[in-house]
Parts: structure tokens; C-alpha cells; sequence
């Protein structure tokens, strides 16, 4: 149970660091940082990764019944319009509240989807786990207390920064955070037959993290190449790629793709290690630690440097409530 904590945790980690680098792009629209990096972490990373870490790559997905990857295709499509979704709302409400918000979401939603495939814990086990989301809720409410409380303070001091309305980008997030939670269900469905296959074909256990993660990245990406594809256009922003900087964005970009396949690689094999009601936990740890991470994070690149006191205490509260959320839900993971 430790070490799939552990790796939840660090799963989380890294999702909560890997935006970072796109605050030192040059040059780039939104259009060009973000489409990018969908076209490289749901495309280019997850296709090489899964070729060249799977050993036989080609019979392990043609075992797989086509009901189960279709199921999976499905859901992953609802995550991909809830991660883009994810990152417009970045761009209104700033990378710790966009975060908090969006993984809010995802945790309480996504963290019980899995109760479907896999089973309703016993009594305890289901209550302490259910009292530890509960617990996270509270710290999402906080963090977005601890937002509109900010935005009143830039309003006042007139830093806003050109950021978009924190209403529109609360609602973004939300409704983002919503269907993104079809990711968790892609992957409570999808990975014991995958997981199968894999073994069969002479893999290590940990492969089948890779194995889930490529019809749930491709499937995923399909939206977000078609919307940023559109944008591009619209927005007159393919040009924008010529940019003296664009080696330096390249890199940086690159770097939060590998991050955030990386990430959501590691949080599938956590919940394997976590026994059978991993998915709920290891979905909770890992979303909660990253929203912890994010957090931290913005407070580090001075995101809350004009905010009051008020709203960096709502602030800190919602960091607490999450941490010991976490514990509450490892405590009910423990009990199972």
C-alpha cells in the first residue's frame, strides 16, 4: 500500500509541475503553446513510449475486445474536450485556481467513478474513503474563495494582467473537470483486460500502465488536434511557429508533454499497486497532490503576490484540508 501511495503521490507531483514551463514561452499565441503540447503529449510521446515499451506491441491491442476499447475511446474523448477546456480556463483565472478547481472537480466526480466497474467498498472502507473526498471538497471551496478573493485584490491594485473573467474561467473549469472524469473510467474499464494481454505477451506489470495510457491519449487527442487545428487558423497563429524562439518553446513545450504523459503513466501503475480499490484512491492521491503541488507552486511564481491576506489564508486552508484529505483517504485504503 506504501509504495503505491508513493507513486501516487508522485504522479501527482509531477502533474502539478508540468504547466510550469509554459510560463517562459516566447512569442506564442495560446494557440501555438497549447496546441503543441496536445499534439505532443497525446500523440508523439504516448506513440513512442508504447511501441518502444511494449513487447509486442500489436498482439497485445488485438486481444483486446474491440467493446472495451471502444468504451475506453469514448470516455477519453470526453477527456480531451475537459482538458482543453482545463487549459482556457489557466488563461482566465491564472495556473494554482485553475488547477484547484479543474481537479476539484475531477476528484470528487472521478474518484467514484470507478465504484461502477470495480464494486462498492465494505461499509468502512466506503465511508472513510467517501469522508476523505469530502474533506478535499472543502479545500476546493476554500481555493475558490481564496480566487474570487484575489481577483477583488488585483482589481483594486489594477494588476489583473489581462487575464479573462474569473467567472467565465470558474465555469470553464468546472464543466472542463466534469468530463475529464471520463479518463478514470477509461482506465477502471479498460486496464484489467489490457494488463492481461500485456502479461501474456511477456511484459512487466508496470508496462501495462503504458499499455492503458495509449487508446486513452490517442483517442483523447483527436478533439484537442481538430479544436487548436481550427484556432490556428482563425486566429491567423500558424506564422507564430516561425518565431526566432520557437527551439527554446519547443523544448519547454516538449518537457511538459513528457511531464504530463509521464504523470498519468505513473498514476495508473500506482493504482495497480494499490489493491482492488485503487482507482478511487490512487485517482484521489494523485489529483489531490497535484492541485497541492499547483498551489504551491503559484505562490512560489508570485501568482498571489498582490492578494490580501484574506485570500492567501483561504488559500493555505484549502492546501490543508486537501493534505489531510489525502491521509483520510489513504486511512480507508488501508482498512480495505
Amino acid at each position: 500500500m506504501i509504495e503505491g501511495i508513493v507513486l501516487a503521490i508522485g504522479a501527482g507531483l509531477m502533474l502539478g509541475l508540468y504547466a510550469l514551463p509554459e510560463k517562459f514561452t516566447k512569442d506564442f499565441k495560446f494557440e501555438n503553446t497549447w496546441g503543441l503540447f496536445f499534439m505532443l503529449t497525446m500523440f508523439l510521446v504516448p506513440i513512442v513510449a508504447s511501441v518502444t515499451l511494449i513487447n509486442d506491441f500489436g498482439a497485445v491491442f488485438a486481444a483486446v475486445p474491440s467493446d472495451v476499447l471502444l468504451k475506453m475511446a469514448g470516455a477519453s474523448f470526453l477527456w480531451g474536450i475537459g482538458v482543453m477546456m482545463w487549459g482556457k480556463a489557466i488563461n482566465h483565472i491564472g495556473l494554482s485556481l485553475g488547477f484547484s478547481l479543474f481537479i476539484g472537480t475531477v476528484i470528487l466526480v472521478g474518484s467514484v467513478l470507478p465504484f461502477l466497474v470495480d464494486g462498492v467498498p465494505e461499509g468502512n472502507t466506503f465511508y472513510t474513503i467517501l469522508g476523505g473526498i469530502f474533506v478535499v471538497l472543502i479545500g476546493v471551496l476554500f481555493n475558490g474563495k481564496a480566487g474570487l478573493t484575489r481577483e477583488a485584490d488585483e482589481r483594486k491594485a489594477d494588476t489583473k494582467d489581462g487575464k479573462g473573467s474569473m467567472v467565465t474561467g470558474i465555469l470553464i473549469a468546472v464543466v472542463g473537470g466534469l468530463l475529464a472524469t471520463g479518463f478514470s473510467y477509461a482506465n477502471a474499464i479498460g486496464r484489467p483486460v489490457i494488463h492481461e494481454a500485456c502479461q501474456a505477451a511477456g511484459n512487466p506489470e508496470w508496462v501495462t500502465a503504458v499499455g492503458v495510457m495509449f487508446p486513452i491519449f490517442i483517442s483523447g487527442g483527436i478533439v484537442m488536434a481538430a479544436y487548436f487545428a481550427q484556432q490556428l487558423t482563425a486566429k491567423k497563429a500558424w506564422a507564430d511557429f516561425k518565431s526566432p524562439s520557437f527551439g527554446k518553446n519547443f523544448t519547454l513545450i516538449l518537457v511538459m508533454a513528457i511531464f504530463h504523459y509521464a504523470a498519468s503513466a505513473l498514476f495508473a501503475f500506482a493504482a495497480f499497486k494499490l489493491g482492488d480499490i485503487g482507482n478511487t484512491v490512487g485517482y484521489a492521491i494523485f489529483n489531490t497532490s497535484c492541485v497541492a503541488t499547483a498551489i504551491v507552486s503559484g505562490i512560489v511564481t508570485k501568482e498571489w503576490i498582490n492578494a490580501s491576506s484574506k485570500a492567501k489564508n483561504y488559500l493555505y486552508i484549502s492546501l490543508a484540508c486537501m493534505i489531510f484529505g489525502i491521509v483520510i483517504i489513504a486511512v480507508g485504503n488501508g482498512i480495505a
